[in-house]
């Protein structure tokens, strides 16, 4: 006997296959197809067929990249099992190409760890399910354009017409219609006997394969054909397959194509081209200034909605109208509105407050994160974007029940949002430093990646990426992932990630990237104060492929963990914080009852100017106003003269000018002068004089004021109207108390709840973490060995073999007897085994002891040592003896 090592037995089926990998290939397996590990499969056998099922299959094809997919494709086509050979000849064709040939084991490597494809080199076998779906049917053309093969087209021909065939093409006849098809596929197959058949055909019969060369196969035929068609019906070369149609055999059509699959294969992945090149430090400064008006606009729409925002729609969302007056309110247009109020959303500072009569407005969080420093916040919501899943681009579009879709209203979430956005930011990062990229090369690279998801086909229904073999990019539809695309590079542009279309170091550092060398070497120059965030996090995931390398597997990127992502966070704020301007502590007033911020302005005195004056414009510098009614506001909110008058001198780089001198003055001494309560409402004032003033004002009709007393007027208006009424007269009255106490109103002064921000929607089930992982592979594991273990054959029985998957019956006696002599062979023993759930399952053990009901036992499939009630195990047999 030979002592050499026996090869390994080619596998016969996918769970065989699986058998022969190793854990960090089982992981891999899982971690790009995470629906498999939910919930935990038994053993490899149960794997593989929930690897086979149609939804599983059909998830798996979507993640493929374009050359995976033609790859997939193309052994759809090809002989069951397959060499590589073949394959390789069907995407390379007859004359070779240098570019598949390098891609083609990256192509195959991944559609195995993939488990779409399974065998050795010289026996590729595409699963089942994958194979029905890509194969050539009627019903579902396949993406490659070819029809079906000479036996599947000649399965209900009569024998005699096939011999008829057989004849004119100058075979010899034969006794059964196998062994004839077996020889026409032969001829169709044979490069230098197919060229002399063709040399025999017409011109204009020539033309007839062309035009169905490259698919679709099928054509309608008459009753009666015509010559040119006679000449292709006798040969073969067109055969029947329904009254009226025709079809061009796949081994035909392959001849003509010169072996091609494909008409055109795409083994690497466009590149991104760059539109533009900026200097870096001008990209960072432009960013850091989108940053900062970010930081400002979000502020701002949250200041507008202190006092409560609009009301929630019955059907949830923001309405059309209070859309457009918000767009009016920043100054900006209504789906520039839309993604500032998402955000504001997404990042947890906005949303419902629950009440009866439902409106939005600021959350607690809001108050913590006005707090923060500015690079901090600007990254809280930088991140909250990244991993979003509401798309506020959609707003305004129409949802599949043709209502239109609103703005913090339902329907707005797409899963594939935080991918695409990932993706977009990540091509950017591999163009060179500054660089603005194409957006149409961007939209062309997502669609190689991603060809079922750009034509919004189901991998069932053959559509697909390629077309018919035409590649990715003959399409150039609107899909999801190109509007994806662009509403990133634009929202980024906003947001600050990006400065003139090119990534800035700190959106680089918020994806987990380490920053550029040249970023690198101009920081060293100017060292700057470290901090936690001063170590980019480096993580494989995210690493930047070369533009001219095939994508990485998929999942192509995914989503930093929670403690990466804030690490890359307070990177990316490190980066951000040198970038943005100093708040300011002063202000210059001006003669014209105006003060001229010439930058930010720190926290309080941002706060107390903007109740005290109204902002009349904005840009570099922001420029405030105050008129009477400003003052008359910081008046009402618990200030007195003496205090506005200490605050603007303190403040102002300049003197505080006499006109707001005595405009504070005049405001304050009428202030308060006139009372306003509830009674319904009714004013009250120690001058007698000023009250017939206002009962003689025809501007006072629809208040339905009356006298009670003289000193007191009673109102059919409410207290807020008839404050507003009087302010409108031109007085100043001040709301009181029941107790006859001023009341201090205050503008920010409404709240929700403490509310969470929104849970990004998943596309499917997470991936796994490397804990779940481990302990799913090894639960995998152990249920295969028990599963699989030989047992001996009871007396009477045939020989057990291997595992039958069905559970071992014994009675308690037997099970009892047999677990003691275990524990004294020290034989390890399979049994079945019911928990207190109720859930069976098999398992090898191998017995320590027995006791009060109970056997400890070192359990394989565990791989610890475990005590079973034998009143929950089964039955019980013994492990046959290895056969070396």
């Amino acid at each position: 006997m030979s002592t050499e090592e026996k090869p390994a037995a080619a596998p016969r089926s996918l769970a065989e296959a699986l058998r022969g990998r190793d854990d960090a290939e089982l992981a891999a397996l899982l971690r790009s197809r995470p629906d498999l590990v939910t919930p935990v499969p038994t053993d490899l056998t149960q794997l593989a067929t929930r690897a086979g099922t149609r939804a599983s299959v059909v998830r798996a094809l979507d993640r493929l990249d374009l050359f995976t997919l033609q790859t997939a494709q193309a052994l759809a086509v090809a002989a069951d099992p397959a060499p590589y050979d073949e394959l390789l000849g069907l995407l390379a064709g007859d004359e070779g190409d240098r570019a598949v040939s390098a891609a083609l084991p990256g192509a195959v490597r991944t559609l195995r760890e993939q488990a779409l494809v399974w065998g050795d080199d010289d026996r590729l076998r595409l699963v089942r399910t994958a194979r029905e779906l890509l194969s050539p049917s009627p019903q579902h053309p396949s993406p490659t354009g070819l029809g079906p093969t000479v036996r599947e087209a000649t399965a209900g021909m009569s024998p005699g017409r096939i011999q008829e065939i057989v004849t004119t093409v100058g075979l010899p006849s034969t006794h059964d219609s196998v062994s004839a098809v077996a020889a026409l596929t032969g001829l169709f197959t044979d490069r230098e006997r197919m060229a002399e058949l063709l040399a025999e055909v017409p011109f204009e019969s020539l033309e007839v394969l062309e035009r169905l060369v490259w698919g679709p196969p099928y054509g309608q035929v008459t009753a009666d054909p015509a010559t040119r068609l006679r000449r292709l019906l006798d040969r073969g070369l067109l055969l029947p397959t329904a009254p009226g149609t025709v079809v061009l055999p796949r081994e035909v059509a392959l001849h003509l194509r010169g072996g091609r699959a494909h008409r055109t294969v795409e083994p690497v992945p466009p590149p991104v081209g760059a539109a533009a090149t900026h200097p870096p430090q001008v990209v960072d400064a432009t960013a850091a200034g989108q940053a900062y008006t970010a930081l400002a606009t979000v502020e701002e729409l949250l200041k507008d909605w202190d006092e409560g925002g609009p009301a929630v729609l019955r059907s949830g969302g923001l309405s059309l109208r209070d859309l457009k007056r918000t767009a009016v309110a920043l100054d900006v247009t209504e789906p520039v509105a839309a993604f500032w109020v998402e955000l504001a959303y997404a990042a947890g500072l906005l949303a419902s407050d629950g009440e009866a009569d439902e409106r939005y407005a600021a959350t607690p969080a809001y108050d913590t994160w006005r707090e923060r420093p500015a690079a901090e916040r600007w990254t809280t919501l930088a991140a909250a974007w990244l991993t979003a899943t509401r798309t506020p681009g959609l707003v305004g579009g129409r949802d599949a029940k043709d209502h239109t879709l609103s703005a913090l209203g339902p329907g707005l979430d797409r899963s594939a949002a935080p991918e695409v956005r990932r993706r977009v930011l990540t091509l950017l990062a591999g163009l060179p430093e500054g660089a603005a990229p194409d957006a149409g090369s961007v939209s062309e690279r997502l669609r190689w990646e991603r060809p079922l998801r750009a034509t919004g086909g189901a991998a069932g229904s053959g559509s697909t990426g390629s077309g018919s073999g035409t590649g990715s990019g003959s399409g150039g539809g609107d899909d999801l992932r190109s509007r994806l695309a662009r509403w990133t590079l634009t929202e980024a542009e906003m947001l600050g990630v990006t400065g003139r279309g090119a990534l800035s170091a700190h959106g680089r550092a918020l994806l987990g990237m380490p920053a550029p060398k040249a970023h690198a070497e101009r920081t060293a120059r100017s060292p700057e104060p470290t901090g936690p965030g001063d170590r980019l996090p480096v993580h494989h995931r995210s690493a930047v492929p070369p533009q001219d390398s095939p994508a990485p597997p998929s999942p192509l990127l995914t989503a930093l963990t929670p403690a990466e992502q804030a690490a890359a966070s307070a990177a990316a704020a490190r980066l951000l914080a040198p970038q943005l301007p100093e708040p300011l502590d002063h202000v210059l007033l001006q003669a014209d009852l105006t003060a001229v911020a010439p930058g930010p302005l720190q926290r309080p005195l941002a706060d107390m100017l903007g109740v005290l004056a109204d902002v009349e414009s904005k840009g570099g510098a922001t420029v405030y106003r105050f008129t009477p009614g400003s003052v008359r506001r910081a008046l009402d909110a618990g200030r007195a003269a003496t205090d506005l008058h200490a605050f603007l001198a303190a403040h102002s780089r300049t003197p505080v000018p006499q006109p707001l001198t005595y405009l504070i003055d005049d405001v304050a001494r009428r202030h308060g002068h006139l009372r306003v309560g509830a009674a319904s409402a009714y004013v009250r004032c120690d001058d007698d004089a000023m009250l017939n003033e206002i009962l003689a004002d025809k501007r006072a009709a629809g208040l339905g004021l009356r006298r009670l007393a003289p000193t007191v007027l009673a109102a059919q208006a409410d207290p807020a109207g008839l404050l507003e009424g009087l302010r409108q007269m031109g007085f100043a009255p001040a709301a009181e108390s029941a107790e006859g106490d001023v009341l201090i109103t205050r503008t920010d002064a409404r709240r929700t709840p403490p509310r969470a921000a929104p849970e990004p929607v998943p596309e499917g089930p997470p991936v796994p973490d490397d804990t779940l992982l481990a302990a799913a592979i090894r639960a995998v594991r152990a249920g295969d060995l028990a599963s699989t273990a030989p047992r001996k054959a009871k007396a009477g029985e045939a020989d057990a073999g291997a595992g039958s998957g069905e559970l071992p019956r014994t009675g308690s006696a037997e099970t009892l007897a047999t677990v003691q002599a275990a524990v004294l062979t020290g034989e390890s023993l399979w049994i079945g085994y019911v928990n207190a759930e109720g859930a069976a399952s098999q398992r090898v053990i191998a017995p320590v002891r027995v006791e009060g009901g109970f056997v400890t036992a070192y359990d394989h499939t565990a791989d610890e040592v475990r005590t079973y009630p034998l009143h929950r195990i089964t039955g019980v047999a013994e492990l046959a003896d290895d056969e070396n």
